[in-house]
């Protein structure tokens, strides 16, 4: 299957007399307050050019996108009574709907963009593997990277909504490693499209397809061929992505992998020093909800980036949204700040929207623009 396209060091000032190991503590913590002393709120002012710019290289970006793919359905109603046998609301549907998920959705935002993506992933033998197929092929995707497993069901997240309100979530799903013949197929499919490829994105939600050794192999074809990788992680698998581009976790996944709570400044430097020391990455972008962003790069700066959410409907699919954009900006010759900031505008923009729904590309490029006159 080929991809085509169709259109401080700190010194300590006296030789010591403390124990070896509260040396390295005491040089531990001067060194995560000399970092801290870096960190500032910034805000980037893009200029009508450098937006035209940036959005026009979007088109010549190519993207693979390997990870966990699902249906979203979505059930539509509403709630006028309680039900007479458990305290619980009676949804009278209005309507149904399914779309991309998972992987799919970084898929979905990616195309939005105006860039092009290679979606690679597992579906299982069954009806809503069909319907996956069916929405990719309306989408004008290529489904030449997904891989029927019959040994697993194609993973289902159905919501119920009633008056603009998640009511529940039912989840269908295996979260079974997928066998070596099916990882080495994955990785033929990469390489039979790297010299088209400027960037891979691997999105893990813990559903078995990315697993310990196929991730160290995408990250060393990422780096052997000198192309952008970035990463959507999840608890299992967070610390074997190590020497990669951009690493996104949000605020919680952080708390549950340190063990930790990072509820005020001082420790979200302290986390994100951590990771950046474990995980190796050129970049950490931790996500944080109405706080907005936190970027670390490995030369000790520190960025925060306020949020550009207006109002809040719904937050589902928003790191979706995060990592397709910052990946398509940098792989389109932006720099980090500015990739940043542009994923911030457009998760400000996702989470308006009921649903699981991609950025749209005009709205985000009049956001850019209209903020960084102040008139936003």
């Amino acid at each position: 299957m080929k991809f085509e396209i169709q259109k401080s060091s700190t010194v300590l000032a006296k030789p010591s007399r403390y124990p070896l190991n509260l040396l390295i503590l005491l040089s531990l913590r001067i060194f995560i307050i000399e970092f801290k002393t870096k960190s500032e709120f910034f805000m980037i002012k893009f200029t009508e050019e450098r937006l035209l710019n940036l959005f026009k290289n979007f088109e010549n970006v190519k993207v693979a996108v390997i990870g966990d793919l699902m249906l979203d359905r979505y059930i539509w109603g509403s709630v006028n009574r309680i039900s007479p046998e458990a305290p619980v609301p009676v949804i009278e549907v209005e309507g149904e709907d399914s779309k991309l998920g998972g992987a799919g959705n970084v898929a979905n935002n990616i195309k939005s963009l105006g860039a092009f993506p290679l979606l690679i992933g597992v579906v299982g033998d069954d009806r809503e593997g069909e319907i996956l197929f069916d929405l990719m092929k309306r989408e004008g995707f290529n489904t030449g990277g997904i891989i029927v497993d019959r040994s697993r069901p194609t993973t289902v997240k159905t919501r119920v909504i009633a008056h603009n309100q998640h009511v529940v979530r039912i989840d269908r799903e295996s979260r079974e490693p997928i066998n070596y013949s099916i990882q080495e197929r994955i990785k033929e499919i990469v390489l039979q499209n790297i010299h088209q490829l400027n960037a891979i994105i691997i999105e893990d939600y813990n559903k078995g397809v990315i697993v310990r050794n196929l991730i160290h192999d995408l990250i060393d074809i990422a780096n052997k061929y000198g192309i952008v990788i970035t990463v959507d992680p999840k608890f299992d698998n967070f610390f074997e992505f190590k020497n990669v581009t951009v690493f996104k976790p949000n605020r919680k996944e952080v708390e549950d992998v340190l063990g930790r709570k990072i509820d005020t400044e001082e420790k979200v430097i302290e986390a994100g020093k951590i990771l950046l020391e474990r995980l190796k990455c050129e970049y950490l972008l931790l996500t944080r909800g109405e706080k907005g962003m936190t970027l670390f790069t490995k030369n000790g700066d520190v960025k925060h980036i306020p949020t550009k959410a207006r109002k809040v409907a719904d937050v589902s699919g928003a790191g979706d949204t995060v990592i397709s954009t910052i990946t398509v900006a940098l792989a389109s010759g932006a720099d980090i700040i500015e990739s940043a900031s542009l994923a911030n505008y457009a998760a400000g923009i996702v989470v308006e929207e009921v649903g699981v729904v991609p950025v749209d590309k005009e709205k985000l490029f009049k956001a850019a623009l209209l903020d960084s006159k102040g008139e936003w």
